[in-house]
């Protein structure tokens, strides 16, 4: 008796990754990288606003650390 595991491979539609528009740049002034068309950001990694990701749990105060 063998005791391999086989799978069967996955079948139906898969969507297609969304495009935007080829041979666009980073939004900065002055900055000529050039983004993927499946990037939907305005600006390069370089120039991307920075955000924070949401905490959870409670916040404490520098003074309970």
């Amino acid at each position: 008796m063998s005791d391999t595991v086989r799978g069967a491979a996955i079948k139906g539609v898969t969507r297609p990754s969304k495009r935007f528009a080829k041979d666009r740049v980073c939004a900065q002034p002055g900055c000529e990288t050039k983004l993927s068309q499946y990037n939907k950001a305005e600006y390069c990694h370089a120039h991307a606003p920075i955000r924070f990701p949401r905490v959870r749990g409670k916040i404490m105060d520098e003074a309970e650390a």
